[in-house]
């Protein structure tokens, strides 16, 4: 059973602090205890608890700002998570300065509610064996940025990697979505693990290769083990792929 989870709501929007509620309830390890109208209220209510385990909060308030109230808590001893929740999605890279857990964007949506919970539970009950570190530079995993939000992959989790159509898209077991990386810049971030560029367009992840299919030209074909689509093998990479297959 997961242990609860103790969260207050900052936002001066009473409509939107409703709102999160209301998706956190369906959650049973996910406990409502307090909230807050502004970054000030929000500030004096957690300099006098301690049972505080996340914060949502919204970024753009009246006098204290969301990025203010984060700052002004780092120096508590053991200061609650953060998890941004805003409608302004161009503060997502400086709110990952503070650590924060994730960027919920509003309207929230009930997929993207369930992702914060999950990496929540992460955090929270995972805390001494996970390889998780709540920062820019999580332990053990590439942070990939999108337009809304930075995710957080273990390299075993990547399957592929391309360029279509000028977009980097990741794919991974659990999801594929665009990122503002270039296919060379997530190269470069894994280059210490099992992947290898086997076109212009593809950075594949050799310990989900199936089978190496020839195709023309001294081209090849590569099925990966949990993916339908074939990846392209051109003629320039085929001599090294081959010899990291050991074939």
């Amino acid at each position: 059973m997961n242990r609860q989870i103790n969260v207050m709501v900052i936002d001066d929007e009473p409509y939107s602090r409703d709102e999160l509620k209301h998706l956190l309830s369906s959650y049973d390890d996910i406990r409502i205890v307090d909230e807050a109208t502004s970054g000030e209220q929000g500030l004096e209510k957690i300099m006098r608890t301690t049972n505080i385990h996340v914060l949502f909060v919204d970024i753009e308030m009246g006098g204290l700002s969301g990025m203010d109230f984060v700052e002004s808590i780092q120096n508590l001893k053991h200061p609650p998570h953060v998890v941004f929740a805003t409608a302004h999605p161009d503060y997502a890279a400086k709110a990952f300065r503070y650590e924060a857990i994730d960027y919920l964007l509003k309207p929230f949506s009930d997929e993207e509610v369930e992702e914060t919970v999950k990496r929540l539970r992460n955090v929270m009950h995972n805390k001494e064996s996970s390889t998780i570190e709540v920062n820019n530079h999580v332990k053990g995993k590439l942070a990939i940025e999108t337009e809304d939000r930075i995710y957080y992959v273990l390299p075993e989790d990547l399957f592929y990697v391309e360029v279509d159509n000028g977009e980097t898209r990741v794919h991974t077991s659990e999801k594929s979505f665009a990122t503002k990386l270039s296919l060379k810049d997530i190269e470069e971030k894994l280059s210490d693990f099992s992947f290898f560029r086997t076109h212009k367009s593809y950075l594949v992840n050799l310990k989900e290769v199936e089978a190496l299919i020839p195709w023309f030209n001294g081209a090849y074909q590569l099925k990966l083990k949990h993916i339908t689509e074939e990846i392209p093998v051109s003629r320039t990479y085929a001599k090294e792929l081959k010899s990291r297959l050991s074939l």
